[in-house]
């Protein structure tokens, strides 16, 4: 992985967050490939109980300040950076006061699913992509964890797709089991056409439930990576037919040379 550059993409990331499948590995995942000499950037979102004194988060002034248009709406952009001392990792985090404010991460304390949890998700996926275009940083390898980052890749292919800065980059998606239930807003379709992207190329999203949303990411991406044990049946199945590189479930504590080897026989070669 030496000095390759990849791209790290997550919806919840340890120590910001509490530990899950998801955190988990979108903080080893980097680690691993920033000790085998690879260059990382990471971007989540600053989510309001992130706790930004303690993490020690800061705005980036010179990043900051462009707005996002999100359903006709003029959204602004907030980039704020912290770093992982022991060991030497930056994460970006994407924020906007409408969006992310509040002091929780997808649902409220009834565990109903926030309404604008699909704008969340195409604010952020936007926001990364304006932000690494302002960092002028061409990745190798773009690697999405976690459901509210799985807009990226269609953003990127579609919406973005005459970027030049993302030419040559190879998207990896890992699928999780399922991280929610019920689906998100009945209108995220009539969202995404708005950004000129043809309903064809979104038919999963009439339904927006979990299976819908990674079913749209795994068409944009171009390798797949199973996080999880068992994910969706549904799920399963798409991948069974997909003509594109999946690796198989491999556990966190014997993953990096799996991932490495992936990364360079199926994903780069």
């Amino acid at each position: 992985m030496t000095d390759k550059k990849v791209l790290f993409v997550a919806s919840e990331m340890i120590p910001y967050l509490p530990e899950n499948e998801v955190s988990s590995l979108a903080y080893e995942n980097p680690r691993m490939v920033n000790d085998r000499g690879g260059q990382i950037r990471i971007f989540m979102p600053r989510f309001g109980n992130i706790n930004e004194r303690r993490h020690q988060l800061h705005e980036v002034i010179r990043l900051s300040g462009m707005n996002l248009v999100i359903n006709d709406m003029d959204m602004p952009l907030i980039i704020k950076v912290a770093s992982i001392p022991k060991e030497r990792i930056q994460v970006y985090f994407i924020d906007n006061e409408e969006y992310f404010k509040r002091k929780a991460t997808f649902s409220d304390e009834e565990g109903n699913l926030f309404p604008d949890n699909d704008e969340r998700a195409i604010f952020f996926a936007k926001g990364v992509v304006e932000t690494v275009k302002k960092l002028n940083w061409s990745p190798d390898i773009i690697h999405v964890h976690g459901w509210m980052a799985s807009m990226l890749p269609l953003y990127l292919r579609r919406y973005y797709a005459d970027e030049p800065l993302f030419a040559d980059s190879k998207i990896v998606t890992s699928v999780y089991d399922r991280n929610f239930e019920g689906t998100l807003d009945k209108g995220m379709l009539e969202k995404v056409k708005f950004d000129g992207i043809a309903e064809s190329e979104v038919n999963a999203l009439a339904d927006p439930d979990y299976s819908g949303i990674m079913k749209v990411a795994i068409d944009n991406s171009d390798a797949v990576i199973v996080a999880s044990e068992r994910i969706p049946e549904d799920l399963q199945a798409y991948l069974d037919s997909a003509d594109k590189p999946v690796l198989p479930f491999v556990p966190i504590y014997e993953f990096e040379e799996a991932y490495k080897e992936f990364y360079e026989t199926k994903v780069l070669g």
